[in-house]
């Protein structure tokens, strides 16, 4: 029986290290083929020819948070036209009744152009994201990895994937809620503002600064558990398909092959993503546009069925701009020569402990 769940068990994203039985009573650690380490890599990463820097400098999260701008600015600009239909059936689901309708409704009233509203808000707001968001991963997954010490890191590397994107993600939201609450009220409510030149003066003082953060606990609420199941699902997707598609190992790959590796997974992870922070995702773009309401008043009013409208469009954009994030993600990282971290090991330590070596 174990051995016939053993091999779908493995097949989750999620999979962490176990015991496998096998021949003469010995139990043995199962080892994955590829994923990210801490501590190890810092003195594995660091050959000056192969390398532009440091695996952990100032200058390697500097370059990370490059290619988070670059990720998340230009892929969240490039589906403006999707978002804005997604949010229109969102906070309008009368008028815009479906992904066609909503874009044939809006070039009717705005025109080809009107798909574009709330382009600028995006590209500055969504690239102060990915700065935070990808820079801080790399921060954090490094700092609790070195906390927990070098066999736990190994042991549990997924909730050490979890932890350190929530914790990124926390500040992201911050540096992006000013810019997200300015492209609602201006995709959102027709005549309000065209520009971010205009709604900002006329959100502040309308509102004051509250204008700009109240949205922030409902992009916590959207993107903490979006950025933990973005992160985590991907690590470990990668894991599994070089593990069980990808017919030889990564180090044998090349450059473009691993990065067909990363934009699939990537999709993958997209596809859960978008799922997972919907309903919240609903609230932001409800509580935008209307003054004086709450998260839980906007939760109420939508019910169980209005907070998943408008989700097959949300899958198609999330699940294109996740794929593409960490496309461009690991492209900049070859780009720029940056230290990639090797397949984990089990420490020495850890294998003493276990029997597994004499």
């Amino acid at each position: 029986m174990f051995s016939s769940i053993a091999p779908l068990a493995r097949l989750n994203p999620f999979y962490a290290p176990h015991f496998q039985p096998v021949q003469d009573g010995v139990r043995k650690r199962a080892e994955p083929a590829e994923a990210p380490t801490t501590r190890r890599s810092l003195a594995g990463a660091t050959a000056p020819a192969e390398y532009s820097c440091e695996y952990g400098s100032l200058k390697f999260y500097a370059l990370c948070g490059v290619g988070g701008v670059l990720s998340c600015g230009l892929t969240h600009t490039a589906v403006v036209p999707l978002d804005l239909v997604k949010c229109r059936m969102q906070v309008d689901p009368q008028k815009y009744k479906s992904i066609f309708n909503g874009f044939s409704v809006t070039v009717k009233e705005d025109g080809v152009r009107g798909l574009a509203k709330g382009w600028a808000p995006t590209f500055i707001g969504y690239s102060m994201q990915g700065l935070c968001k990808f820079g801080f991963y790399e921060v954090f997954k490094i700092l609790y990895g070195n906390m927990l010490g070098e066999e736990n890191a190994y042991l549990w590397r997924t909730s050490l994937y979890l932890a350190a994107s929530a914790s990124a993600e926390f500040f992201a939201d911050i540096a992006l809620a000013p810019m997200e609450a300015a492209k609602v009220r201006i995709q959102t409510q027709p005549g309000y503002a065209n520009t971010l030149r205009q709604a900002v003066p006329k959100m502040f003082g309308e509102e004051g600064i509250w204008a700009f953060y109240k949205g922030v606990a409902p992009l916590w609420m959207r993107q903490i558990p979006y950025t933990m199941m973005k992160f985590a699902c991907f690590e470990r997707t990668v894991e599994a398909l070089y593990k069980y598609v990808v017919p030889k190992p990564r180090s044998e790959c090349t450059k473009g092959e691993q990065l067909v590796v990363t934009f699939v997974a990537g999709y993958i992870a997209g596809v859960f993503c978008a799922i997972v922070s919907h309903p919240a995702d609903s609230v932001v773009s409800v509580l935008n546009k209307e003054k004086g309401s709450s998260a839980s008043q906007v939760l109420v009013r939508l019910g169980f069925k209005g907070v998943w409208k408008g989700l097959f469009a949300r899958i198609i954009m999330i699940g294109t701009l996740t794929a593409l994030q960490w496309f461009i993600y690991d492209s900049v990282k070859v780009y720029f020569r940056l230290p990639r971290p090797p397949p984990p090991e089990m420490p020495e330590s850890l294998k003493k402990k276990l029997g597994l070596t004499e």
